[in-house]
């Protein structure tokens, strides 16, 4: 930290644990006027989370100065030798996130109605992804958007040969749809990866603002349109009758679905008529993501969870492909 000129030199430092588990490690931090955050890999994680690590920090450090909330960039550190791998600090959010709690902080957890913002502000931060430059940002070479949506189904059918060990009931029919079907435009923009209430933060009280996107290590140039297929992929049409549906969080007086899809659309500008596209999309590579975790998952009890969540994901992206009225399309020539 006195390396890279940070504040607070001399000052004893405070150091707090927030979170930790298999992919990261976070601990708060305090030196005299400095706090922040700091995130890296834990010791047990293989070797390519060292390169997660740096690619986070090279997503926060481009975000600087835009209109996409996330974490300050303060400093990172590739050295392996300082805390066993590498590592960044990132300013402090003072928010609050919908993970880790049985019910949500007040007014939101008394007033319904206040919790449509927080779905609003969600997708927001979809639509400021998308409107972000990315190339001026210096994230060219971040992913590779052109063909982007011709390689899903080859690659992920690839990766999931590795893995597979059992039938997944709803993969066949989902991926000979996905086959021959694809987006009416794609406008390539910074995705996520990984885009949920999980990996957000919010600001105290009201109005709902969406503080920060955090968690990036699956971000890339792709199509922030599957980010909001993410987050749809299990929102109902009807949040009063399956306030549950996303499995930590209170959907009651939140919008429907319908309704969270046309928000997105007058705001970003965009089409969402291929949305069943990008529903199937998420749900088939959402499931094969997860099966990679519950074939490995051993005596690990959250990944043993995996396993029925997968087989309705998968099921789900089969039961959407078989009765979508999404006509196909040709793949593209890139």
């Amino acid at each position: 930290m006195d390396h890279a000129e940070l504040p607070g030199a001399g000052a004893p430092m405070e150091v707090g644990f927030i979170s930790g588990g298999s992919q990261n490690e976070i601990f708060e931090i305090r030196r005299g006027d400095l706090h922040c955050a700091l995130r890296k890999p834990p010791a047990s994680a293989p070797a390519p989370r060292d390169e997660g690590i740096l690619r986070e920090w090279r997503i926060i450090d481009a975000l600087t100065g835009s209109d996409v909330p996330h974490t300050d960039a303060v400093a990172v550190c590739e050295d392996a030798s300082v805390l066993g791998r590498p590592f960044y600090l990132m300013g402090f959010v003072d928010g609050w996130s919908p993970m880790g709690r049985d019910i949500l902080p007040e007014p939101f957890a008394s007033d319904p109605e206040a919790r449509a913002g927080l779905a609003y502000q969600l997708v927001d931060g979809i639509v400021e992804m998308g409107r972000f430059d990315w190339q001026k940002g210096g994230l060219g070479d971040l992913g590779r958007p052109d063909g982007y949506h011709d390689r899903q189904v080859e690659r992920w059918t690839r990766f999931l040969d590795r893995i597979k060990g059992r039938d997944l009931p709803g993969l066949d029919e989902a991926t000979a749809w996905l086959s021959t079907h694809r987006p009416l435009d794609f406008v390539p923009g910074l995705m996520h990866g990984d885009y949920q209430f999980a990996n957000v933060m919010y600001r105290h009280g009201l109005p709902a603002t969406l503080a920060a996107i955090v968690d990036w290590e699956m971000g890339t140039i792709g199509d922030p349109k599957l980010d909001l297929a993410w987050v749809l992929g299990r929102w109902p049409e009807d949040t009063a009758a399956e306030p549950d549906a996303m499995g930590y969080i209170d959907l009651s007086g939140m919008p429907g679905r319908s309704e969270v899809l046309d928000y997105y659309s007058r705001e970003s500008g965009r089409q969402v008529d291929d949305f069943d596209y990008y529903l199937v999309l998420a749900n088939w590579k959402l499931a094969i993501v997860l099966e990679q975790g519950y074939q490995r998952a051993g005596d690990d009890e959250k990944l043993q969870g995996f396993g029925p969540i997968v087989l309705d994901l998968m099921a789900s992206a089969g039961e959407m492909a078989s009765t979508s009225d999404y006509p196909a399309t040709a793949p593209s020539s890139h």
